[in-house]
Parts: C-alpha cells; sequence; structure tokens
C-alpha cells in the first residue's frame, strides 16, 4: 500500500491484541480490576480478559482493507524482511493481501504511516471498522502513547459524521437508538458476506499467541477485515448514505 491510493479511498482496519499473563500484571492493578467488577463470574474471568483493559495488552496484528482496489495489507508481529527484500511480501493464505512484519512498534508506526497518507486532492481515507470507535481506535492510540509512537490522526472523532471514521457497529445501531448491539458475523449472514468466523476468535487471540500461533491470528485478522470491507460495500449505496457524512449515492 505504498503507492498513492486514489481519490476517495476507504480503508477497513482491524486489531488483535494478546493481553497480558494475569501474573505479569502488577498486584496493584490486578486487585483494582477485580473489585471494579461486582459480578461473582465475570469476576473469576477477569485475568483472561486483560486485553480488554486499556494498556494491558499488546497489538500482535493489525488487518487493512483498502475497498476500491480490493486488497488487503497484514501487519504482523515476527521477523521483519531480509535487508534488500520488500518491507511487504505477497501472503498466500488470503488473496489478493501483503504482509508486513516487524516489532510492535514497528506495526504502530506503519499502521499510522498508511492511514495518514493523503491522495493527490490532500483527502485522508475515510477509516471504516467494526466497533473501532470503541475498541480498536482508542487501543491503538493509547499502545502508540505507552511506546512512544505518535498518532497521526485522531481514530474516533465525530459520532455523528462518518465522512472520516464509519463505524458499521454504530451504523446498525442508528447512532445508539436501537439496542443490543450485534456482532459482524451476525450481520455479514444477514447480508449475505462470507463470514469471517475460523480457527479462532478474538476471545481466543491471547491464548493463541502463547501457543506461538501468530499466522492463524493474522490471517483471522485480515478475514475478519475483508469481511468487513464486503458489507460496507453492501451498504455503500443503500443504507450509509442516509447517515452525515455518508458516501454519495451514485447517478
Amino acid at each position: 500500500m505504498s503507492a498513492t491510493p486514489p481519490q476517495g479511498y476507504t480503508l477497513v482496519y482491524d486489531i488483535e491484541v494478546a493481553g497480558y499473563a494475569w501474573e505479569e500484571v502488577d498486584e496493584i492493578t490486578r486487585g483494582y480490576l477485580l473489585t471494579r467488577e461486582k459480578d461473582a463470574e465475570r469476576r473469576e474471568g477477569v485475568p483472561e480478559r486483560t486485553a480488554l483493559f486499556p494498556g494491558l495488552g499488546r497489538v500482535v496484528a493489525i488487518g487493512i482493507w483498502l475497498v476500491e482496489a480490493d486488497r488487503g495489507l497484514l501487519l504482523l508481529e515476527g521477523d521483519p524482511a531480509d535487508e534488500g527484500e520488500p518491507d511487504e511480501q505477497d501472503w498466500a493464505k488470503v488473496p489478493r493481501s501483503k504482509l508486513f512484519r516487524g516489532d510492535e512498534r514497528a506495526l504502530l508506526e506503519k499502521f499510522w504511516s498508511v492511514v495518514s497518507t493523503a491522495n493527490k486532492a490532500l483527502r485522508l481515507p475515510r477509516l471504516v471498522t467494526y466497533n473501532g470507535r470503541s475498541y480498536d481506535g482508542p487501543t491503538l492510540m493509547i499502545r502508540s502513547a505507552q511506546l512512544g509512537v505518535s498518532a497521526r490522526r485522531d481514530l474516533v472523532g465525530y459520532r455523528y459524521d462518518i465522512s472520516e471514521h464509519c463505524d458499521l457497529m454504530d451504523v446498525f445501531d442508528f447512532h445508539g437508538s436501537r439496542w443490543p448491539s450485534y456482532s459482524l458475523d451476525y450481520w455479514c449472514r444477514r447480508f449475505d458476506v462470507e463470514s469471517p468466523k475460523g480457527s479462532i476468535d478474538g476471545s481466543q487471540v491471547s491464548r493463541a499467541y502463547r501457543e506461538g500461533r501468530i499466522e492463524d491470528i493474522g490471517e483471522y485478522c485480515l478475514r475478519d477485515v475483508r469481511a468487513t470491507a464486503e458489507l460496507y460495500r453492501r451498504l455503500e449505496q443503500t443504507l450509509l448514505p442516509l447517515f452525515k457524512g455518508g458516501p454519495r449515492r451514485s447517478t
């Protein structure tokens, strides 16, 4: 994705976070998190949910999909390309995608470079997520700050305008006017989009990471973001033009 993107381009992104092992969390923080959870059954599961708490997990995969070109880029923890080789390699696990590997800092720096690159008309890409306002965006900005990496654009922004960030969960919830929310898998099935469900899901990422299944995590992440991109395409000329900042219907 190093080439200049086309005018009016759209990037879908998704992240996977491996939560810290409970024993890696300091005692005071462990006590704080446990006392915050009033439900006894949920309290027992707190040690397995560290990825959901701000600042208690490492970003191990970032999937990006360029909607207009229908191609993807996976930023995945691992050894970088050898000197003299391209930073982005073709990745056979997901068609029409490339793979970039590095440590967490390198992944974050690459992400900020991609999402802050303007086209010839000086327009930044519209970002699309599923639950990105509540989780992916804040997680990326907080984790970048922890590592001393500068965030190069606001990933949350004004909720009631989808021109810069279109969170499809927020769209289907009509900005909070209906409840409860439904999963990405649910909406993919409603719109005949291939479900991203595979060998793992988001709740299993930390365990898969500890087991060394990093490529499985990456494949899950990129398939997830590809499905989100296809769902966005189904809504682009139907539902989304009704929202402030939404794409215009083609004439």
